[in-house]
This record gives structure tokens, sequence and C-alpha cells, in this order.
């Protein structure tokens, strides 16, 4: 909380530009973020992967798009 330019970092590399569903992000290899690095995308089994997260729960509507709940926090490079 001390570093509010990481911290800013860190919120915005959750966040991807667009709406995306995860049935498109499976089609996908990776994503660019709001904070302008990518994020790594990988599907197997039926289970999506971003990054080392797993996606618990896909595909949560929000009023400004959508939420993929996923299982720990990712960190920018």
């Amino acid at each position: 909380m001390k570093d509010k330019a990481r911290l800013s970092a860190v919120l915005q590399y959750h966040v991807l530009t667009g709406n995306v569903s995860a049935a498109d992000l499976k089609m996908m290899k990776d994503f660019g973020t709001a904070q302008g690095q990518r994020i790594q995308i990988s599907s197997s089994g039926g289970a999506l992967r971003i990054n080392n997260a797993a996606v618990v729960k896909p595909d949560v509507p929000a009023s400004n798009g959508v939420i993929h709940v996923i299982d720990t926090v990712l960190l920018p490079k």
C-alpha cells in the first residue's frame, strides 16, 4: 500500500482491454492488459489458466464488463 505506483500496476495487470468471455480466451495464447504487459493464456481439459493462475469462476457479469475469478494474484514482470 505504501508504493502506490506498484499497487496501480498490479491492479491494472488484472484488467484486460476489452470485454472478453472465457470462450474467447480459450482461443487465445496471450492478451494485453490495461497495465501494458501481456498475460499468457492456456486451456487444457476445459480448464483455463491465466499465467500461473487457474480461472475458478469464469464469466461473472459486471456493470462494466465481465470478471473471471482466479485463484492467485498476478504480478507484472
